[in-house]
């Protein structure tokens, strides 16, 4: 973000979320893209409305939808990240990470819509006012990939890896042909035949894969580069990854996991879409039960923009979490969880990065770094008024 267009402002007369509550009528100055005291500045008259801080999602993939709403019919990528920027700023988010995957599963998840996806996102990026963080989602049964994919990570600017396997072991080690498998070839532009003798392959070469990772993930560890694990479904799969390095858990399926993670200081990122569902749509552990148990640092928003903001309010609405640590599952804790120690929470000299909710609890204004990236009507008029 460039930091032009930010403002020197006084908000007043708004409920702001502090780290230990909910400060009634409170006031927050923000100058030069940053929370501080500027008792000198305009007011801006915020009664009635909630000011708390910014949404950081740390894993969204519905940026798909905008660069590729038809199969083939997207060819300018940046313009696609730009729409997806207006999606996270409606919502509130002001700290976005981009999962794409590099997947056999090709099409939108291709190794090559990867590389037009990464180019499209550094082409924008500094001109937008929401922070967009590239993630690479790596399907680690593509071994062909490991030798050039360290180099092509630094390429690309990556900062985040996570590693998926979405191979349907127990079908392929039976030579049964997966479910959805004609669909699933079409889509990435492959005769079904074939597409079923890549998948065989690839499970007939799963032996090889874990010598594979120990090597990329040390190099990836030693590039700074940060690594997590998604849908870890066992004790003894977070502990796999964590001898790798790789300390978040994404999206763990089940309370073994999660309780693994846990007991050895790793981070646990969960969908919120689970949470306003009340479940699983893979019928794997809920998030509402990991949270109660204390199995949670952060939401992401999956694959649905809107769900962090309404997962956090749920959680406060519902009695299981006060209204700051409920919240913090979108702001404070994925900040933690990426090391971003600039922003998360509304104190001095941290980012200006917060979002203002109205009386129904909908995204009146979303500010990033201390610039305006949505403002509805209502809101607009105080402050322009």
């Amino acid at each position: 973000m460039s930091g032009q267009g930010t403002v020197a402002l006084r908000l007043v007369g708004a409920d702001v979320l502090r780290t230990d509550g909910l400060e009634l009528g409170g006031a927050i100055g923000l100058a030069d893209g940053v929370l501080q005291d500027v008792s000198e500045a305009r007011e801006i008259d915020l009664s009635g409305y909630r000011i708390l801080p910014g949404i950081i999602d740390l894993h969204g993939d519905g940026f798909e939808r905008h660069v590729a709403p038809r199969r083939g019919a997207m060819k300018q990528m940046a313009e696609g990240i730009r729409a997806t920027e207006a999606e996270l700023a409606a919502n509130g988010i002001t700290t976005g990470v981009l999962a794409q995957f590099y997947s056999w599963e090709g099409g939108l998840r291709g190794p090559e819509f990867a590389t037009e996806v990464f180019a499209g996102i550094a082409e924008v990026r500094a001109h937008l006012v929401t922070d967009l963080i590239p993630q690479l989602r790596f399907e680690i049964h593509l071994l062909d990939a490991y030798a050039d994919l360290p180099e092509q990570i630094s390429k690309w600017g990556v900062p985040y890896v996570v590693f998926n396997d979405h191979l349907p072991h127990d079908r392929l080690a039976e030579g049964k042909k997966p479910p959805r498998l004609t669909g699933q070839a079409l889509k990435a532009g492959r005769n079904p035949e074939k597409h079923f003798e890549m998948l065989l392959d690839l499970h007939a070469r799963k032996d090889d894969v874990p010598a594979a990772l120990d090597a990329l993930c040390k190099i990836l560890n030693d590039k700074g580069v940060q690594i997590g694990s998604h849908d870890d479904h066992t004790a003894n799969d977070r502990a796999n990854w964590r001898e790798r390095g790789a300390r978040i858990s994404e999206f763990p399926e089940t309370a073994e996991a999660a309780e693994a993670a846990r007991a050895a200081g790793d981070h646990i990122i969960l969908g919120s879409p689970n949470v306003v569902r009340g479940g699983s749509h893979k019928g794997n552990a809920s998030a509402l039960d990991l949270i109660t148990m204390g199995l949670c640092d952060a939401l992401a928003s999956d694959y649905h923009y809107p769900s962090p903001r309404r997962a956090a309010l749920m959680l406060n609405k519902s009695g299981l979490l006060p209204l700051e640590r409920a919240w913090g599952l979108v702001s404070s804790g994925p900040a933690r969880v990426l090391g971003l120690r600039d922003r998360g929470t509304l104190e001095a000299s941290k980012r200006a990065d917060l979002v203002i909710l109205d009386a129904q609890d909908q995204v009146a204004a979303t500010l990033s770094g201390g610039c305006v990236s949505y403002m509805n009507g209502a809101i607009a008029a105080r402050f322009l008024g």
